[in-house]
């Protein structure tokens, strides 16, 4: 089957920060290692060495940039420019306001998003973890973490300073830098507490090697988090996660693997008695959340369409 992945704001592959886009590439690969062929529609600059790109040119149309050869087409960019004689399917990413009017069909990325959006069809992400090298687990694990946009209030990286600081341990932030314009607005406090280290938006390789000495991720996100990689990167890694309730967190976030909670005292003392287990928190990620599962179910929802079937007829 020849599939073309549609993604025009993806600009592939992935350097540092990217959500969607890991989830593109991870897809393609796997669909390539099924014997499927892919084309990807993304944006000028990408580079793929297992599926034809096809640079989206913003002086056309989408539409007029779809080759004549394509089976399926898995979008995941908003667009009502779709030919009626192709099957399609759209994932959606992120969340929506009420008066979104998704494509036939839509999937979401986790069952609590696809509740919110009123629909009932959701894969959840996976990644390839190959790709992240090989964890040692038994390290000596001696601070917190923080992994995401620190400046982004939704993230509520205030309280996950606190939970740092009234637990006694060292936050290293990745994702945020000391000086810029929020924590100007927030005070001296987030610059210079010497329990809080930044460094910045960092790679996959300093990622990982940040995250396989720290004790558990900070994630009392105050939004709906359609899914969250930051939680199953740190998962990988070893480390538990210490989240809200919002979203998708109570989905991923398990008893073994973690605690949600709304209250930061709550999450102070869960941090304490923190006794979770590296080898448990990366298994759980590697069993449920991998690119083979993920692109495993989107096919089969490939094949539910491509019968005639429209995934939100109700």
């Amino acid at each position: 089957m020849h599939i073309l992945i549609i993604s025009i704001e993806s600009k592939l592959p992935v350097t540092n920060y990217g959500g969607t886009e890991r989830i593109v590439w991870c897809l393609a690969k796997e669909l390539t290692k099924m014997g499927h062929k892919v084309s990807l529609l993304i944006a000028k600059g990408s580079t793929c060495d297992f599926a034809k790109v096809i640079a989206f040119d913003e002086n056309l149309s989408i539409n007029e940039q779809i080759p004549n050869d394509i089976d399926l087409i898995h979008t995941h960019t908003v667009t009502s420019e779709l030919p009626d004689h192709i099957p399609n399917l759209f994932t959606l990413h992120g969340n929506v306001t009420n008066d979104f009017k998704p494509l036939n069909n839509t999937v979401c990325i986790s069952r609590n998003h696809a509740k919110r959006c009123h629909l009932k069809t959701f894969v959840y992400n996976g990644l390839d973890w190959d790709s992240y090298g090989t964890v040692n687990l038994k390290t000596s694990r001696t601070y917190l973490h923080f992994l995401g946009k620190a400046k982004w209030k939704v993230k509520n990286f205030k309280d996950a300073t606190k939970i740092a600081v009234k637990s006694k341990h060292e936050l290293r932030v990745l994702g945020g830098t000391k000086w810029n314009f929020e924590n100007l607005k927030r005070g001296t406090y987030y610059k210079l507490h010497p329990l809080i280290k930044y460094h910045g938006m960092v790679n996959d390789k300093t990622k990982m090697e940040v995250m396989q000495h720290s004790k558990g991720l900070l994630f009392p996100v105050k939004w709906h988090e359609p899914f969250g990689l930051a939680i199953i990167e740190s998962m990988f890694a070893g480390c538990p996660v210490f989240g809200s309730t919002f979203g998708s967190l109570p989905e991923l976030i398990v008893n073994d693997v973690g605690v949600t909670s709304d209250s930061v005292d709550e999450l102070v003392e869960a941090v304490k008695s923190n006794d979770f287990k590296p080898q448990t928190c990366h298994d759980y990620v590697v069993d449920n959340f991998n690119s083979k599962v993920m692109t495993s179910n989107y096919v089969a929802l490939y094949d539910r369409i491509l019968q005639g079937e429209d995934l939100n007829a109700s």
